[in-house]
């Protein structure tokens, strides 16, 4: 007998941040085949999806954890047979035996008489009621028809009731691991952390007069539009280096300040809020900060974010504004001590040297853990990133 020459299939190594996973689907059954680099099976994590594939040429020979079980780092959950196929060969032939003797049955009751097929009794009474006889030479079809008129009564009735009362039912749907690690990771945030939240206001109108008065040029330049985003993260950034309190975490009876900034930017996808990470956000171009976001968004809607897109953070960016959003309080993204909330820019009368104008303005939420943050620091930090937008010069000259 040849013998076996057995692959293994097994969880990635996942970071110290993850866990575990879950398997979400096997994309191929025991004794199908499978060809290198082939998607073989889905797991995810609390933070994405990650698409596993097939090393060799060969058949799927064993599912060792079924969809939904939890997997950890490097654990064998398949196997891949890629010499001995046999076994799959003879299963094969024996699943094609058994549909011949099946089509051979289904040819053999199209040839059978009425009387020869065993009626329920709920047809016999339809029969009945309705007045319909069958002669002994009447083949299969003559049933079929008759069965097709009763479910058209039953579908009457069921549209008069329906008519008559109407239905109150709910649907139960389980959570997906990714909605699951989000609830826990925002409850445990809430609870671990004493978070407060402080607002202010900002006049949009320089920022949007220098995209405006550039967007062709940088279209032209960098292949990309300029959106707002890259504002708010030169902004964020610099205020970030002026108030390096805020750039930190704490563990246990320890503040960590990071003297690099990860900056998260929080993007929604179909199965949930997740931030991916502009990592050393100042030393990138507004132009290169664009495009990483895009790419993020485009990630995000393929489930095609890696971990290390994922993995820690030192602050993060939250733009409710996007979907309409007036005025937010963010959830601080744990461990980080800080989190940014941009909202819908608005035109709104404002007050300038006593005359009422009409500006776009945006609100800014500051959420922050009051452990380590003080409100006079919050508010100085805060009013950084508004000086900065007001009047974006102001990163030029480092004032």
């Amino acid at each position: 007998m040849k013998k076996r020459n057995i692959y293994t299939i097994s969880v990635p190594d996942l970071p110290e941040s993850v866990n575990d996973a879950s398997i979400v689907v096997w994309h191929k059954k025991i004794g199908e085949r499978v060809k290198k680099n082939e998607a073989i099976v889905d797991i995810e994590t609390d933070k994405i999806t990650l698409e596993i594939t097939a090393v060799v040429d060969g058949f799927l020979e064993v599912i060792l954890e079924k969809k939904g079980s939890i997997v950890k780092s490097n654990q064998v959950i398949g196997k891949i047979n890629t010499e001995n196929t046999s076994f799959f060969s003879k299963k094969n032939d024996n699943i094609e035996k058994k549909s011949k003797s099946m089509i051979d049955l289904e040819e053999k009751n199209k040839n059978k008489n009425f009387d020869q097929i065993s009626l329920s009794p709920s047809n016999r009474r339809l029969l009945k009621i309705k007045k319909i006889e069958f002669k002994k030479n009447q083949k299969k079809i003559d049933l079929e028809e008759t069965i097709l008129k009763k479910n058209n009564i039953n579908n009457h009735l069921k549209s008069k009731n329906t008519k008559d009362k109407k239905k109150r039912n709910k649907n139960v749907i389980p959570m997906s691991r990714i909605r699951k690690k989000i609830s826990e990771k925002l409850l445990f945030s809430n609870n671990n952390t004493v978070m407060t939240t402080t607002i202010n206001e900002v006049n949009m109108k320089h920022i949007i007069e220098l995209r405006r008065k550039y967007e062709k040029k940088f279209l032209e330049n960098y292949g990309i539009r300029l959106g707002y985003m890259p504002f708010y993260v030169k902004s964020v950034v610099e205020s970030l280096i002026k108030y390096p309190e805020i750039n930190s975490s704490i563990k246990e009876e320890n503040i960590i300040q990071y003297n690099y900034y990860d900056v998260n930017i929080a993007v929604a996808t179909k199965k949930g809020l997740v931030t991916p990470i502009l990592k050393n956000a100042d030393l990138m171009n507004m132009d290169e900060i664009e495009k990483k976001i895009k790419q993020f968004v485009l990630k995000g809607e393929e489930g095609s974010l890696t971990l290390d897109d994922l993995s820690n953070g030192t602050f993060t960016i939250s733009n409710g504004g996007i979907f309409g959003s007036l005025i937010s309080t963010p959830i601080i993204n744990y461990p980080q001590s800080a989190i940014l909330g941009i909202n819908n820019i608005k035109d709104r009368p404002i007050v300038d040297n006593g005359t009422i104008k009409i500006f776009p303005m945006v609100y800014l939420s500051l959420s922050y853990d009051h452990r380590l943050i003080d409100g006079k620091l919050a508010i100085c930090f805060l009013n950084s990133i508004k000086d900065i937008l007001e009047d974006f010069s102001r990163i030029v000259l480092k004032i």
